[in-house]
């Protein structure tokens, strides 16, 4: 069922001298594995190389970071952290970044809410109700009956779980905390 999206985390910053001045000059920077002091470090490089003297400032101009909504003047330590995580739990780290908002979500809060990825509602549904026991009193010939898609609906309606759809037909489950 679990087919882990990979996320290359990477941004694209842009001269804004360059840029003012009405030309494109600018650098890909690879996120997994660096420092926000390498980054910083490449954007510096980036400016120096710049067709206009005295290169200063920079902005972030495009991103590849999973769907994860950024600033285009990202702090560093912050955009590096996210990277990390992004890279390790892919797009159901990134589809709890954007329920939540960069400035709130955090790994603990992720590993705290995130129930892992099912093929409908239904199922994680069916799955939660077996490993809590909760069905434990019905008989098993008469569990047929039990409405799996009902009891889900009131999941998420009574707030207790939201739901995210992956890129591949599956959904991530999260509780609501």
């Amino acid at each position: 069922m679990s087919q882990k999206i990979e996320i290359e985390p990477r941004i694209y910053v842009a001269c804004l001298a360059a840029y003012n001045a009405g030309k494109l000059h600018g650098k890909w920077i690879e996120l997994e594995g660096k420092t926000a002091d390498e980054v910083r470090e490449e954007i510096q490089a980036m400016l120096k190389a710049s067709p206009e003297p005295h290169a200063e400032e920079w902005a972030i101009h495009d991103y590849e970071l999973g769907g994860v909504k950024i600033d285009e003047s990202e702090d560093m330590d912050k955009l590096v952290e996210l990277a990390k995580h992004l890279k390790e739990h892919g797009e159901a780290f990134a589809a709890y970044v954007n329920n939540y908002g960069a400035d709130y979500a955090t790994l603990e809060g992720f590993e705290d809410a995130y129930q892992g990825e099912h093929d409908s509602v239904e199922d994680y549904a069916e799955q939660w109700l077996e490993d809590t026991g909760s069905l434990a009193q019905i008989p098993e010939n008469l569990r047929f009956y039990f409405d799996y898609e009902k009891y889900a609906r009131d999941l998420e309606l009574g707030g207790d779980i939201w739901t995210a759809d992956s890129d591949h037909g599956t959904v991530y489950v999260f509780y609501n905390n």
